[in-house]
């Protein structure tokens, strides 16, 4: 076993994931596994650059995994970040600001690397299961992009569009600084357009309508799952492998569009930091089932930060 260190900085959340990895057995065993929202990608779709208060809430996190690493005395340690960091001018501030707590330097990631990662996490611990056809289409909705992979034991396409919840929500749900509560039709269908365009450039590369089975990743999804089956509280367990019908995902979907703030942040299994973001990011997994004629999503909690940690065990 290897003791390994994962961290994945996306444009919503900032995750930690330290583990004891076994890659003759494919095992990898959770130590410690959290999740904090810091909104790195505050207005940078709007402003070009990361916020200081978005820094400042990213490296409070920061200091806080550093602490539970070294208690744990991991061994490796990989900072991986994507979309917001991608695209922001002033990135070198936040590169620095990392090395300076957890001494190693964030690796930026490309979308395409990001999809890797994706995949084999999602799919690693499916292998064998006859009940799950291949190909698999893991999707993984973030906050400023999403990814979709195609592939069987390893990945066939991949390709990353900017459609992630918390850009979706900045581009088409804020006016001066407030978001709709709830959006109009006119907002959710500009949502849509939006959507149905990236799934367009998606298809240019990646062969969506290929797959038998799709696998989906990260908060919207998740989140989508604990609602569907109506959990007094947000439960790893119970989601992971959970799989919610495209009738229920339109459901939901069609509920959390037309709820008030109050109302989704009711929602006994809801994080605080989604109630802004949980309805595009469900409009951006219904639209993909849609696109696909999906009638189930699978939901797997294991996604790109277990395969961060794959690769360096």
């Amino acid at each position: 076993m290897t003791r390994v260190a994962a961290i994945d900085c996306g444009t919503n959340s900032i995750r930690l994931l330290v583990a004891d990895a076994d890659p003759e057995t494919g095992e990898l065993v959770d130590l410690d596994r959290r999740m904090t929202i810091v909104r790195l990608g505050q207005g940078v779709d709007r402003t070009g650059r990361l916020a200081p208060e978005a820094l400042e809430r990213t490296f409070a996190a920061c200091r806080e995994y550093a602490a539970i690493i070294k208690e744990h005395g991991a061994e490796r340690l990989r900072f991986v970040a994507t979309s917001a960091s991608r695209d922001a001018e002033n990135r070198d501030e936040f590169v620095r600001g990392v090395l300076d707590i957890l001494g190693v330097e964030p690796e930026v990631i490309t979308g395409d690397q990001e999809a890797e990662f994706s995949f084999t996490g999602a799919t690693k611990e499916l292998a064998g299961r006859d009940d799950l056809a291949k190909p698999y289409l893991v999707v993984d909705i973030g906050g400023g992009s999403t990814e979709f992979v195609v592939g069987e034991e390893h990945v066939r396409a991949a390709r990353s569009v900017d459609i992630g919840c918390v850009r979706m929500t900045e581009r088409h749900l804020v006016h001066e600084g407030k978001v709709s509560d709830p959006p109009t039709s006119a907002e959710v269908e500009a949502i849509r357009a939006d959507i149905g365009a990236a799934l367009d450039l998606a298809e240019l590369t990646v062969p969506l309508r290929e797959a038998r089975t799709l696998v989906g990743l990260a908060g919207s999804v998740t989140t989508v799952s604990a609602i569907a089956q109506n959990l007094p509280e947000y439960d790893s367990v119970a989601i992971h492998h959970s799989r919610v019908p495209y009738d229920r995902v339109r459901e939901i979907t069609e509920s959390l569009v037309s709820s008030t703030h109050a109302e989704r942040a009711a929602i006994p299994s809801m994080h605080p930091g989604r109630v802004d973001v949980i309805a595009a990011g469900a409009l951006v997994l219904l639209s993909i089932m849609e696109r696909i004629g999906a009638t189930e999503v699978v939901v797997s909690e294991h996604d790109i930060l277990d395969g961060i940690a794959w690769s360096i065990a």
